[in-house]
């Protein structure tokens, strides 16, 4: 997704299975395996639902899932069908919806909004979402399109108290400091963790609005349940736990992540 006026053309491909999407390079913007649609195939994509360690079991499936940025809909597929949760998606890009509803299966009872993400979260009612995934990259896949503190700040607002987000970046960028202390800067530093990076690069951050952390015991056995549940769809919960990071500030605006 990106807020330029000129929008990149959308191409799909398969190979060994799965369907990726594209928009104008070699680039995958996102994939879906064609025997089973609701499998979460790319690694990145499932440790953005790691989002769903922060939530207490008993509340899976309530409030609103807002996805900014369609993909491959992989996200929007799993809150909607498997969470049962009531879904709005954020795509600019008009060929993108339509190559959703073509070819990866795009839930009919979600709600698909065309426009850009900021303005869809200036008119959005504040303190409205449980959970919300960011994944906003344009053609060149190099940096978020929306990366600022004013965005950030903005997804903030739009969280009910103990809603998540995350979001994709790019962990072994330059920018991806400068990206971490934004959301620190958005959401407090004791609400911001991390995932260790993919093989890819890609490194998920989570940031939730007023969530109370439970207790080691309790995550693992939250880990343990979601891996039971929908551990055949590709979420390995009981792995997230050991890759996740607290954001912690160090002095002169250096920031790290502790254990």
């Amino acid at each position: 997704m990106r807020r330029a006026v000129s929008l990149p053309p959308v191409t799909v491909s398969e190979f060994d299975g799965v369907r990726y999407l594209h928009l104008g390079s070699v680039w995958v913007q996102g994939a879906m395996r064609i025997s089973k649609p609701q499998q979460v195939v790319l690694d990145y994509v499932q440790r953005m639902l790691a989002s769903l360690l922060w939530l207490p079991g008993e509340s899976l499936g309530q409030g609103q899932a807002v996805q900014l940025g369609l993909g491959a809909g992989a996200i929007t597929r799993f809150t909607a069908r498997q969470l049962g949760m009531a879904t709005t998606v954020v795509e600019i890009n008009p060929e993108v919806i339509a190559v959703n509803g073509a070819w990866f299966h795009l839930p009919p009872e979600a709600e698909v909004v065309r426009g850009d993400a900021a303005d869809w979260l200036k008119q959005a009612e504040p303190a409205s979402v449980q959970l919300l995934h960011v994944d906003l990259y344009d053609e060149e896949a190099a940096a978020p399109v929306l990366d600022d503190e004013a965005f950030y700040t903005a997804c903030h607002a739009v969280l009910a108290p103990g809603g998540v987000m995350s979001v994709n970046l790019f962990g072994r960028d330059t920018s991806f400091q400068d990206s971490l202390l934004r959301i620190a800067s958005a959401f407090g530093a004791g609400q911001v963790w991390s995932l260790r990076p993919t093989r890819e690069g890609n490194t998920v951050v989570v940031a939730g609005r007023d969530v109370v952390v439970p207790g080691r015991e309790v995550l693992a056995a939250r880990a343990a349940a979601l891996e039971t549940r929908f551990g055949a769809l590709g979420l390995p919960a009981g792995k997230w736990l050991r890759m996740v990071r607290p954001y912690v500030e160090t002095t002169a605006g250096a920031v790290g992540r502790g254990p």
